[in-house]
């Protein structure tokens, strides 16, 4: 793959919500092919409709793209945008002989799913990233980004550089600002060690930010430096107090995802957040008591929704 002016990359988005709606559509208004993976009627609707973009930084628009519910053809690169606890049915609309040595790219939280996706498609293909953004899919093809940001880190040990920078620089002529990082382990530990306590203490307490910052200081803070030493016993040194920074500079009503997902009754990314931190932490044999707790707490609340009785208590 290569990116020179005027060049046309063909891209899968494997996930068209509100972080694969905006960068398919995002690429296709500037001149790429986009190709969106989904079931039938979202398919139709986005072949019909396109997707629309609201948006203070990159505007109001419409983009074009086209749309299937598997991939019939190669591609350039596959983004994948699906939450964690949908990956293993969604890739099966991506088959590895039809994609080829296309680049995969996952925007998926957690930092087991690079390994996952290597050992299903050519390792040396495998290009995980992040996203630092808040977009939401309000309806099917109806994309709001909220944030006055969109910024991508793009890395991958596996793939030639040259791969890298060409996507990266696709993306980043569409719009968000977009990085390529040489350390594929601390690139996905600098968003596990904020994103962690962050979603982790937020739906445990069904509680904004600002709430689990004052309210619960010390939990989250503990929470922090535990997952930070975890990070750092996986080569990705990590600061808790610049991630404790990092929170105290947030709008207080600030919600994580898993905290969006419960109150709206779907499945939690928990297993591919809090499961691997504890697992990371027991392979390194680092102490995390108040990880394990939470995530014991929020997995028994798991459960008893599941079988249908009432959840943990919450503070409001």
């Amino acid at each position: 793959m290569t990116n020179e002016p005027n060049d046309e990359l063909t891209v899968a988005v494997l996930g068209p919500g509100g972080i694969g709606g905006l960068l398919a559509a995002l690429l296709s208004r500037a001149g790429h092919r986009v190709i969106c993976l989904a079931g039938d009627e979202t398919a139709h609707t986005l072949r019909t409709s396109g997707i629309r973009v609201r948006s203070a930084v990159f505007g109001d628009f419409t983009a074009g793209v086209e749309a299937d519910t598997e991939l019939r053809e190669p591609v350039d690169a596959c983004l994948i945008a699906v939450k964690a606890t949908a990956l293993d049915a969604a890739l099966e609309r991506v088959p590895p002989k039809t994609l080829g040595d296309a680049l995969v790219v996952p925007f998926l939280n957690g930092v087991e799913h690079a390994a996952a996706l290597r050992d299903r498609y050519r390792p040396d293909t495998v290009a995980p990233a992040t996203i630092r953004a808040e977009s939401t899919r309000v309806a099917p093809g109806e994309i709001e980004h909220a944030t006055p940001f969109a910024e991508i880190d793009l890395t991958g040990d596996t793939v030639p550089g040259d791969r890298l920078a060409a996507l990266a620089q696709a993306l980043r002529d569409a719009g968000p600002a977009t990085r390529v990082l040489p350390d594929e382990t601390a690139t996905l530990w600098a968003k596990m060690t904020f994103l962690a306590p962050f979603a982790l203490l937020t739906t445990r307490h069904g509680l904004p930010l600002g709430d689990v910052r004052t309210r619960h200081r010390e939990e989250l803070t503990a929470l922090a430096a535990e997952t930070a030493a975890v990070s750092s016993a996986c080569g990705a040194p990590a600061d808790p107090d610049q991630t404790l920074a990092r929170y105290d500079a947030f709008p207080p009503q600030t919600k994580s995802s898993m905290q969006r997902d419960a109150e709206a009754g779907r499945p939690l990314e928990l297993d591919a957040i809090g499961g691997a931190l504890l697992r990371a932490a027991e392979r390194h044999g680092v102490p995390v008591p108040v990880a394990s707790r939470v995530v014991r707490e929020l997995r028994d609340a798991e459960l008893t929704v599941a079988l249908g009785a009432s959840a943990l208590p919450v503070e409001v």
